[in-house]
């Protein structure tokens, strides 16, 4: 990290050049640190600091807090960050507070050395090369046992994607990789060649019969099976950031690994990725992704995205008894406007619709919100997806046979009240 200058009255003034560096490289910061920042924002940090000047330090703090920051839970990380990266003359105490291991009553970890560890990540990341001092020196090689691998994955299956460090992530992301989802195969109207079958196949057996000189042959045949198609819609918009682009990844791993897979990213407007999930190389796939969505982080208009969806897509992805994830926090800036009509059509078009939220990772989470509640009457299943082990979980729910309308929700409830 360039050594920046503690902005201070007396200070002496700097170089705007330097300045700008400086507050690009502490855009990144945040950005790496899970903070959902674009060169959009970052233009308007420098707008909004050459407006207001650098004469006092709370002038600056409070402009940079304006810009990047937009949800109560982000400004925690911003304070820690803007205070090591401006470099407070307290630094040295808070490195300290971040580096001793510190006990929470009734033993829960405090969510400060969380958000440490994401931003000391994002610090070893994103530090220019003019660094000066031991840390620009060569860090000591740090080898891992590979008897530690397995309790390692372990510990990781119950952390909250949010919470996860750079590196913790680097090892979801592989994981997810290597996911399989099993979904049942279901009897279609076709059929296939089978002795042991209960129907008989009137045209193969008369086939059969010429060859033999009249004498019958019994061929039979039974249903062919096929896994049903999986539609999967998203919510990118500012809420579900941090969740969306490991889900993203889950998205890419199902396209990969089975036919008939459907992707749709909403969060303005409803864009359909399905062929841009389909190259083989993650990282390119998340490119174009990038490239071609043009309402990241933005708000949600859930009602206006399901219609698109019903009246563009329904028909063409929804057939042979499809299934629909639905992933969103239910967050709607419409205030649910059209929200009931949409998701029944759609729950009535599916098999099985599935919504999965992040927000069902607190026990305490009631569908209070307009969004949620108009979604909740018209699901199958209401289900977490915040961490590695929820994502296992339904991989098993997939695998399960039938419809199940209401039950998971039913279930859900009885969970609560209890």
């Amino acid at each position: 990290m360039t050594a920046a200058p503690t902005v201070a009255a007396d200070a002496a003034p700097v170089p705007a050049s330097r300045l700008v560096e400086n507050l690009m490289f502490f855009a990144r910061t945040l950005r790496a640190a899970g903070l959902p920042i674009g060169p959009g924002r970052v233009i308007e940090a420098l707008r909004a600091v050459q407006t207001v000047g650098i004469g006092r330090r709370d002038d600056f703090y409070w402009t940079l807090h304006a810009v990047f920051v937009n949800r109560q839970d982000q400004r925690p990380l911003f304070d820690q960050a803007f205070h090591v990266f401006w470099r407070n003359p307290q630094l040295l105490e808070r490195m300290m507070a971040m580096l001793l291991p510190s006990l929470a009553p009734g033993g829960e970890a405090d969510k400060g050395e969380e958000l440490a560890r994401r931003l000391a990540d994002a610090l070893r990341a994103e530090k220019p090369n003019g660094l000066d001092g031991p840390e620009a020196e060569g860090e000591e090689e740090i080898e891992f046992d590979a008897a530690m691998t397995y309790s390692q994955r372990e510990l990781l299956q119950e952390v909250d994607f949010e919470k996860m460090s750079a590196e913790e992530l680097a090892m979801a992301k592989r994981l997810i990789a290597r996911m399989q989802l099993p979904i049942m195969a279901l009897p279609t109207r076709r059929f296939r060649p089978d002795p042991h079958g209960r129907r008989i196949d009137m045209r193969a057996t008369l086939r059969a019969s010429l060859r033999t000189g009249g004498l019958p042959v019994l061929r039979r045949r039974s249903p062919r099976r096929r896994h049903p198609p999986l539609v999967i819609i998203c919510d990118i918009s500012g809420s579900m950031s941090r969740y969306s682009r490991i889900v993203l990844h889950f998205m890419h791993a199902v396209t990969n690994d089975r036919d008939r897979v459907f992707a749709f990213l909403f969060g303005t407007r409803l864009t359909n990725i399905t062929r841009l999930l389909r190259h083989r190389d993650v990282d390119v796939a998340l490119d174009l992704v990038s490239e071609t969505v043009e309402d990241w982080s933005g708000g949600t208009r859930i009602g206006h995205c399901l219609a698109e969806f019903n009246a563009g897509w329904s028909r063409r992805v929804l057939g042979q008894g499809a299934i629909v994830l639905f992933i969103s926090d239910g967050l709607d800036r419409d205030a649910g406007d059209g929200l009931a009509r949409e998701i029944e059509r759609l729950h009535k078009s599916c098999r099985r619709l599935i919504w999965l939220n992040p927000l069902l990772r607190y026990e305490a989470y009631e569908p209070k919100s307009q969004g949620a509640k108009a979604i909740m009457p018209h699901i199958d299943d209401f289900r977490p997806v915040h961490n590695l082990a929820s994502l296992a979980d339904l991989t098993s729910v997939l695998a399960e046979p039938g419809r199940r309308r209401m039950e998971g929700v039913s279930r859900w409830l009885e969970q609560r009240n209890r």
